[in-house]
């Protein structure tokens, strides 16, 4: 029997009839345009007599330039469900119509509408961005079997490695089903639309459609997929369990619970983007940070992991570092584990833990969150200890004039900042090493005691709201009135001129770590409209009510807090406006360090483009070398290049909790951070789109500071698919008053930058597709 090929939605489907066994495609008939003009009635009169009687009919598309090995045209052509016999005719037209051509060889499909529908979805034999084989299985329940491809409903995503063993019973049928389709068309990567039905208890699979995957690369073999999941494995196996300097007794590792990376390297960074960040951040300068604010000492421990390339946190490590010093082991062992057990069991919450799963510091609802650990086995003494630790280590991050935040502040004023300007380009190159140092020990390592501090504000200013303080409104009118850099940004903007603008602002770029991302005072006419003003925003002003502040003492005197109400609101503000701030001096330094390694390329004849391939180990020390420097450089781009080719082939969960997982996993459900109370109607738009931001709802994957000229716009809205709700670009949207959603998720974040306008209504915390 010759193999099947793929032909039109029907006449596919009518090979496939009879043939396959994983399946049932339901009856068919097809005819021509031609059929159709010439007998209209025969085409009618042999539906009806090929299907039951009383059964309603779907009327699908069929035309020539669907499902072709150029293009699918997904959804291009009409589809009618649920017609009645008596309506045939004006569907079938319907569709022809559809077309908007008269090519006599395309077609009109018409089946029974299935009933007792209770599941339906897509299934792909291949993920469509790393073309590697992973069975990609997109479905959601309920009547309707065009849920998925129509992006009207909340949908599941499962992906199953090749070579992987199925976790999901319910969902083997579909990757046999993929299987068995793969085999008939000798590997070539498969799309297929399905459904279940059920009836007395029993389910069967529906085949509804099947045509060629479009990938735009070389698809990947299954073995070589196998080697690197189980490479992968191993690592895991090594050190998923007990750690002997660490309490807990297992650990799980994502991508966004602490230090963020998805949100600020993105999924797949680059080499010299994922070294720095180590080197700055999350080999050592996290871990000394929490040290001297009174939390647990896991110094020489690194924070982030990688996988292939793929970065991610060491959970049980990050939940370590939020427990007090001074709390004994044995409570910290039932703490760690507590902590890692809510995630696991709530893993929507990755980009929440410091808000809600840790309890990393005093506030005036902490009574009432503690009451969760009576129900988990804690004593009351436990929780006892627990809240007068944290109330320690708050107090002497709240201190007026000698306490740790205010400390950090000073410090992070000592970073020398680089003058590239007055260096020549080796000596640029051979201050590499010295610059780092100087960014870590005055930028990254206050800086992150200050983002400590920025979150123990907000922590705190969101409790005066659960204490019915304050109002929401009064929360949004907050931080609202917070004057961070970024609005010192949008006012210069206006004031100052090009020069002396770029002069404050040029080492900003989007994407931090990025050697590839232009810096503003390098193409500054791609970030910026010189001719027109950005619309001035007056900083509103929060006054609290004298029975607020009222309040306010009293909670302070009842919860033991060394401050007053004047000094806790003061010391919110510059906390939340500190973090931003201090952000933006150490990113001058790393701008600039990105300079200089872009010198030591151009001083080899390396296009930055290859340099960002380059390791920052192997760049410190070329920096001490006197010989082979160009050797040593290549082959560390080399390698890096080959390891950054597995990194685009893979695809991982956000949150990984058992070696399992890197074979087969659903993608968790998101719960994103919804900004501000505000509603917006709008267009969404690209941020790459810089020309067309005004009015808009904008969309952006991951942001940072250096996307901060988007703000320069009156955009309407804004989605990230990654951030949290302290993340810069949430301070940002608050500040402003811009309803956003920070840290949709994938899933979301791809459903609704794909809709042409939504509805955003962050008071319901509620978006919908509106076409």
């Amino acid at each position: 029997m010759d193999r099947p090929t793929f032909s039109t939605k029907a006449r596919t489907l009518e090979t496939l009839s009879g043939i396959i066994t994983t399946a049932t495609i339901a009856p068919l008939y097809y005819f021509s345009r031609t059929s159709w003009i010439e007998n209209p009635d025969q085409c009618i009169k042999r539906v009806q007599e090929l299907m039951k009687s009383g059964t309603n009919f779907i009327v699908r598309s069929s035309c020539e330039y669907e499902d072709t090995d150029q293009g699918s045209n997904a959804g291009a052509y009409l589809s009618v469900p649920d017609v009645r016999s008596c309506n045939l005719a004006q569907a079938i037209k319907d569709v022809f119509d559809s077309y908007h051509t008269n090519y006599i060889n395309d077609e009109v499909l018409v089946q029974p509408m299935l009933e007792n529908v209770v599941m339906s979805g897509v299934a792909f034999s291949h993920e469509t961005q790393t073309c590697a084989p992973y069975r990609t299985i997109n479905w959601s329940t309920g009547c309707g079997t065009s849920d998925v491809t129509s992006g009207n409903s909340n949908t599941n995503l499962w992906y199953h490695a090749a070579s992987g063993k199925v976790q999901n019973r319910e969902m083997l049928p579909v990757i046999d089903l993929l299987e068995e389709l793969s085999k008939f068309y000798d590997g070539a990567p498969i799309d297929c639309e399905f459904a279940f039905t059920e009836e007395n208890r029993k389910k069967k699979l529906w085949l509804l459609q099947v045509r060629p995957l479009i990938l735009r690369r070389n698809r990947e073999s299954a073995n070589k997929q196998n080697d690197r999941l189980n490479a992968i494995k191993m690592k895991l196996s090594s050190a998923i369990d007990r750690h002997p300097l660490l309490v807990g007794e297992k650990t799980v590792y994502g991508i966004m619970p602490d230090w963020n990376p998805a949100e600020i390297l993105g999924i797949r960074p680059k080499p010299l983007a994922m070294s720095l960040y180590r080197e700055l951040i999350t080999d050592t300068i996290w871990a000394e940070q929490r040290h001297r604010y009174g939390y647990r000492d896991v110094r020489g421990l690194p924070l982030m992991h990688e996988f292939c390339g793929l970065p991610y946190i060491d959970v049980r490590l990050s939940f370590n570092s939020f427990i007090p010093a001074d709390i004994e082991r044995d409570l910290a062992e039932k703490l760690a584990n507590y902590y890692l057990d809510r995630l696991v069991k709530n893993p929507s919450l990755h980009d929440k833990v410091e808000f809600d799963i840790v309890y990393s510091c005093y506030s005036f609802d902490l009574g009432d969150r503690l009451k969760l650990l009576l129900q988990e086995g804690f004593s009351k003494n436990e929780i006892g200890d627990l809240e007068s630790s944290l109330r320690n280590i708050t107090n002497n991050i709240l201190q007026e004039n000698v306490g740790l935040c205010k400390q950090d502040a000073l410090e992070i004023r000592k970073l020398k900042f680089d003058r590239s300007s007055n260096l020549t380009q080796l000596a640029c190159i051979e201050n590499i090493p010295s610059l780092l140092d100087d960014t870590k020990r005055y930028g990254t390592l206050p800086f992150a005691g200050l983002a400590r501090s920025g979150f123990i504000a907000v922590q705190i200013l969101q409790s005066l709201v659960q204490r019915n303080v304050l109002s929401k409104q009064d929360y949004d009118s907050f931080m609202a009135s917070c004057c961070t850099i970024s609005t010192s940004f949008s006012q210069d903007k206006n004031l100052l001129s090009k020069d002396k603008f770029l002069k404050k602002y040029g080492h900003l770029r989007p994407g931090t770590y990025s050697i590839t991302s232009p810096r503003y005072d390098e193409e500054p006419d791609l970030y910026f409209d010189w001719v027109e003003n950005v619309t001035d925003r007056k900083v509103p002003k929060f006054q609290p009510t004298m029975k607020q502040m009222n309040e306010i003492e009293i909670l302070i005197q009842d919860n033991g807090l060394n401050t007053n109400a004047v000094s806790l609101l003061q010391f919110i503000k510059e906390a939340i406006e500190l973090r931003e701030f201090s952000k933006f001096l150490f990113t001058r330094n790393l701008s600039d360090c990105l300079k200089h390694i872009e010198y030591l390329g151009e001083a080899y004849g390396i296009k930055r483009e290859d340099m960002a391939f380059c390791e920052i180990g192997v760049i410190k020390d070329i920096c001490r070398k006197t010989k082979d420097k160009k050797n040593t450089l290549m082959e560390s781009i080399r390698d890096g290049k080959t390891n950054y080719e597995d990194t685009l082939r893979l695809v991982l969960p956000p949150l990984i909790t058992s070696s399992s997982d890197i074979f087969s996993f659903k993608w968790p459900a998101s719960s994103p951070n919804y900004i501000t109370q505000g509603n917006v109607t709008a267009e969404t738009v690209s941020y790459k789109q810089k020309d067309g931001l005004a009015g808009k709802i904008v969309c952006m994957p991951n942001a940072d500071p250096g996307f901060d000229w988007v703000f320069l716009q009156p955009i309407s809205g804004l989605i990230t698919a990654w951030g949290g709700a302290n993340s810069h670009m949430a301070i940002r949207a608050a500040e402003l008053e811009i309803p956003a959603v920070i840290g949709a998720g994938e899933v979301l974040y791809e459903k609704w930058s794909k809709a042409n306008m939504i509805n955003l209504d962050c008071a319901r915390q509620f978006v919908e597709v509106i076409r």
